[in-house]
């Protein structure tokens, strides 16, 4: 709501929820119609990342060969990739890649390199950010390296069957804590465990914006959602337990493990809150 303007009936019903002391969006979280289209675009690069990879990801490549793809891929579309140097500002080094390669064990932000080779049975995430035109769109996606053991695989799949059922809570009007309340009843279902560590966010203005979308449920409400903010919705799943640690070799201080060592997975989309439902913006 502009200062000085009368509100909306769209901004009286924010204002609604939070007389009832209810967490609510601040109008900067809500975006434009503007905003919206500029992270479209963004969506369509970042999609066309992954729908690339799709076609090189084989037995054999390494993993500095897919953030070489990556970086090459986003340039040609007049992009760029948001985690290229990206600072955290707490002292961490800068993330020294393009992309992040989480290969088996390795739960979020694996770092690619040379002398990290994909063999038949791996599973790998890339997770891709790309911006355009100062928008922001965050995806990631799983692939399987020829023979992948069966628990494994279901690992994979019930990881996606967690991103659509938390697409399916993220509705106008309902509150962020029900996607991890629904994503992890799911986990749990099928014998995983969801990473609490790390969360979804909002995103489109910027890399990291509020609210923070968790996958588990914190029995909590959390921010309520409203038609046209956009969020990351990203299950993580580990085999035997939801703890993880920092590896403690990785000079950057980046890469996350599962505790037990054992394959973790991974599906992230951006996605605008809409009128009736979502749309999801790196489709």
């Amino acid at each position: 709501m502009s200062q000085g303007a009368e509100p909306t009936e769209f901004d009286l019903k924010i204002l609604s929820y939070q007389d009832k002391g209810l967490i609510v969006p601040t109008p900067s979280l809500i975006k434009t119609q503007e905003q919206i289209d500029g992270i479209r675009r963004a969506g369509e690069i970042n999609t066309g990342i992954l729908d690339m990879l799709e076609h090189e990801i084989s037995e054999g490549i390494t993993t500095e060969d897919i953030d070489r793809l990556v970086a090459e891929y986003t340039a040609k579309h007049g992009a760029t990739c948001a985690p290229y140097h990206y600072d955290l500002g707490d002292g961490t080094p800068p993330f020294p890649k393009h992309c992040c390669t989480s290969l088996n064990e390795v739960v979020a932000h694996g770092i690619p390199c040379e002398e990290e080779d994909l063999w038949d049975g791996d599973i790998i995430n890339v997770d891709v950010t790309t911006i355009k035109d100062g928008y922001y769109a965050d995806a990631s996606r799983m692939y399987m390296i020829g023979k992948v053991k069966p628990k494994v695989r279901r690992l994979v799949e019930c990881a996606k069957e967690c991103l659509n059922i938390g697409l399916e809570v993220a509705k106008p009007w309902t509150h962020v804590g029900e996607i991890g309340k629904a994503i992890e009843k799911h986990a749990r279902k099928n014998g995983f465990h969801v990473v609490r560590d790390l969360a979804g966010h909002g995103t489109g203005n910027d890399f990291h914006e509020e609210p923070e979308v968790n996958h588990y449920d914190a029995h909590e409400k959390g921010m309520l959602l409203v038609p046209g903010m956009v969020i990351t919705i990203e299950p993580m799943l580990n085999m035997t337990t939801h703890e993880v640690f920092l590896d403690s070799e990785d000079p950057f201080k980046w890469v996350i493990i599962s505790e037990d060592e054992l394959p973790s997975a991974q599906w992230e989309h951006t996605i605008l809150i809409t009128e009736t439902g979502n749309e999801i913006l790196t489709h």
